[in-house]
């Protein structure tokens, strides 16, 4: 199922190319638009630098456990057993978890549950980026979901800790 899934975007790879070039842009550089946006709100107001300090927290905690889920598991990706359309070179690493996929979701769902419409902005920007991990030919389905749920956990378990820990102060 997962690999008929991937088959089914994948295969339209190579046929448009605005399209592949659009999947390509969102794949390398939506990243660049989380990082901007993270040091605008920053500077803005005291609240907003509030959200973004969860959102670093989050990243920290996500890319920590991206780094043990490479320790201790290894699934391959897409193009190294099968023959799939690969727009861009990629390395030769675990397709589980998706560090694309882990730290959009991680920065977008801290924002989202702060700042709902720039928060549904990044979540609309973070399934792009889904998307595009699948269409570029780098992951399975089953891998850019898991990853979106890992990240969005981290940042809700964030937030709830960081509430937590005000209360009891």
């Amino acid at each position: 199922m997962d690999y008929k899934i991937f088959r089914a975007i994948n295969q339209l790879a190579g046929r448009y190319s605005s399209f592949d070039t659009l999947m390509i842009l969102i794949s390398k550089k939506v990243r660049y638009v989380f990082i901007f946006i993270l040091i605008v709100m920053w500077f803005r107001n005291g609240s907003q630098k509030k959200v973004t300090l969860y959102a670093a927290i989050s990243v920290a905690f996500t890319l920590f456990i991206h780094t043990l889920m490479k320790c201790f598991y290894f699934k391959p990706r897409p193009f190294m057993k099968r023959r799939v359309g690969i727009l861009i070179p990629s390395k030769m690493d675990s397709s589980f978890l998706s560090k694309h996929t882990l730290l959009t979701f991680a920065v977008s769902t801290s924002i989202f549950l702060h700042k709902r419409i720039l928060g549904s902005v990044m979540l609309g920007l973070s399934l792009l980026t889904r998307f595009s991990r699948i269409w570029v030919g780098h992951h399975y389905p089953s891998d850019i979901v898991r990853s979106a749920f890992t990240g969005s956990l981290t940042s809700i378990t964030v937030d709830k800790a960081v509430c937590l820990l005000k209360r009891m102060n």
